[in-house]
């Protein structure tokens, strides 16, 4: 798999990411969700992972040609955390190369989402 940089919202220590593939996909790196109060009723099936990124690293979109605004918290997106980041959920990235050139912070992960799923969630920004 092949990945290109899209986009990043950080803060010191964090890197919530997204890349585009080379698979008609993108990769969301962001924070492993530990507390299982955030996915509660949240199925998840095997294969499968969540991570928690801020709303705005979709934003990035724009950078592969999907132009708009988030419109709401539909799958893939599967909880809303606070007003300003979401928890995402996609397939588990295994690619050991893909792995180890994100050099993931023993605190994040990655995963895989079909880029129609995304492109669905964007909404084109109306002028008025």
């Amino acid at each position: 798999m092949r990945i290109r940089f899209l986009g990043k919202e950080s803060k010191i220590g964090d890197s919530p990411t997204l890349y585009a593939t080379d698979r008609d996909t993108y990769l969301v790196q962001g924070y492993r969700v530990v507390d299982p109060a955030h996915l509660d009723g949240v199925e998840v099936a095997q294969g499968q992972t969540c991570v928690r990124i801020y709303d705005r690293l979709l934003d990035h979109l724009v950078a592969d040609g999907i132009e708009g605004a988030l419109r709401g918290r539909e799958a893939p997106i599967v909880a809303g955390v606070d007003v300003e980041s979401c928890i995402i959920r996609g397939a588990v990235v295994t690619d050991a190369a893909v792995r180890a050139e994100l050099r993931l912070p023993e605190h994040e992960d990655v995963v895989e989402v079909p880029a129609r799923d995304l492109a669905a969630l964007m909404r084109a920004v109306e002028w008025s």
